[in-house]
C-alpha cells in the first residue's frame, strides 16, 4: 500500500510554510506487530516530530481520537491524542515516552473502540484519573493529570505501547470471538 501525501498549510506571521504530511496505513488485528512492546524514543528530533505529524494526519483521517506509533508499524513509544469535540477546534497532543506514574482508585467505564480493531466496541473499566509523565514535542519533560475521556484515551494508547489491546480488558470469550472474526477477515483479504 502506498502512502498518500497531503499538503498542510501552517500560516506564519509573514509567509505560509507548506510541508507534506503523510497518511500511513493502519496495522489491523490479528497482525502480531500490535503485540510488540515499543522501544523508547532516545532523542526528539525532526524525524520524531515528523512522525508525530504523520500520526496526527493519519488519526484525523481515520477518524480517531488517539493513535500509537505501533499502530502504523513503528515500534516507538510515541502517541498522539485529540479528544476535542467535533464542534471545537482541534487540540492535538503529542506524548513521547509516556508513563503512567499515578492512578486513582476510583474507576470509570467507557465504551472503547480502536483504529486497529475497526467497527468493534466494548465497555472497558479503567482508573478514572491518571498522572502521566512524558516528553513533549520540544523535548521537555512534562506531567499531566488527566480524567474523563483523556484519562481513558491515554491508558488505551499507552497499553498499545506495551503490546496490550483494549480487548485484553474484556472477557476471554468475547476476546477470542473478536480475534477469530478478524483472523478470518484477514485470511479472506489474503485470498
Amino acid at each position: 500500500m502506498t502512502d498518500l501525501a497531503y499538503l498542510s498549510c501552517s500560516i506564519g506571521k509573514k509567509d505560509a510554510l507548506w510541508e507534506a504530511m503523510t497518511i500511513k496505513p493502519l496495522i489491523i488485528l490479528p497482525d502480531p506487530v500490535l503485540r510488540q512492546v515499543s522501544k523508547p524514543v532516545e532523542q526528539v528530533d525532526s524525524e520524531i516530530t515528523r512522525l508525530a505529524d504523520d500520526m496526527l494526519e493519519t488519526m484525523y483521517d481515520a477518524p480517531g481520537i488517539g493513535l500509537a506509533a505501533i499502530q502504523i508499524g513503528v515500534p516507538r513509544r510515541l502517541l498522539v491524542i485529540d479528544v476535542s469535540k467535533e464542534d471545537e477546534e482541534n487540540k492535538p497532543m503529542v506524548f513521547i515516552n509516556p508513563e503512567i506514574v499515578g492512578a486513582s482508585d476510583e474507576r470509570s467505564t467507557y465504551e472503547e473502540g480502536c483504529l486497529s480493531i475497526p467497527d468493534y466496541y466494548a465497555e472497558v473499566e479503567r482508573p478514572a484519573m491518571v498522572a502521566v509523565s512524558y516528553v513533549d514535542r520540544e523535548g521537555k519533560q512534562q506531567t499531566i493529570q488527566a480524567d474523563g475521556l483523556l484519562a481513558t484515551c491515554l491508558q488505551h494508547e499507552i497499553d498499545h505501547l506495551n503490546g496490550v489491546l483494549f480487548i485484553d480488558h474484556i472477557s476471554r470469550l468475547k476476546r477470542e470471538m473478536v480475534i477469530k472474526k478478524f483472523t478470518k477477515a484477514a485470511r479472506s483479504r489474503a485470498v
